[in-house]
């Protein structure tokens, strides 16, 4: 998911509470000139939105700055909320990445397909990693690693170096690590034993 944002450079000597007063989320753009960053501000409504539909570390943003006369891609990776009034939010972090640069991500482990053990066996699904490591290029960030479970028979498993990803993404964590797997259910045990 690509989302495209506006931001404002922050007037100097503003104070992030009179800005959240005036309906707008103090941000700061790191790496976008090597160590040098840059205080932004953003209207609280795009942000709300903004927060809804990115997840941290994952999705690549377009993020503008016309007063700067700069633009590139980033992502968002800190998302601060207001301490006691849980939703409200406080400050955004984002970082550039150049277009050839790797990036290291977090993304979600969604099972795709009907395990065969379960189609056949009364088996159940047991997702022993929900999240997976992986190294890609800035433009080239998938939703989420999808993992095909349908040659999976009640006992079997499929480890992170089964796991078929898209060109030029690379997974990071043990290549021995259990992703998925199918094990024996309890309903499936008894009608095993009801039809012998």
């Amino acid at each position: 998911m690509k989302l495209a944002l506006k931001c404002q450079t922050r007037p100097e000597n503003s104070k992030p509470n009179a800005l959240r007063r005036a309906g707008q989320v103090p941000a700061v753009l790191y790496g976008h000139k090597g160590a040098e960053s840059v205080n932004l501000t953003i209207e609280a409504k795009v942000a709300e939105l903004l927060v809804r539909d990115a997840a941290i570390n994952n999705t690549l943003i377009d993020l503008s700055i016309p007063d700067l006369s700069w633009s590139g891609k980033a992502l968002l990776r800190e998302v601060q909320t207001h301490p006691w009034k849980g939703a409200k939010l406080y400050h955004l972090s984002f970082f550039a990445v150049g277009t050839h640069d790797s990036l290291d991500v977090v993304l979600p482990v969604h099972p795709i397909g009907e395990a065969k053990g379960i189609r056949l066996g009364g088996g159940s699904l047991d997702l022993q990693m929900n999240e997976m490591r992986i190294r890609c290029a800035p433009d080239n960030i998938p939703d989420a690693v999808e993992v095909d479970v349908s040659d999976l028979g009640v006992g079997e498993s499929l480890h992170v170096r089964e796991v078929k990803l898209p060109a030029g993404v690379e997974a990071l964590d043990d290549p021995d690590q259990v992703v998925v797997m199918v094990s024996q259910s309890r309903g499936g045990e008894a009608a095993t034993e009801a039809e012998s």
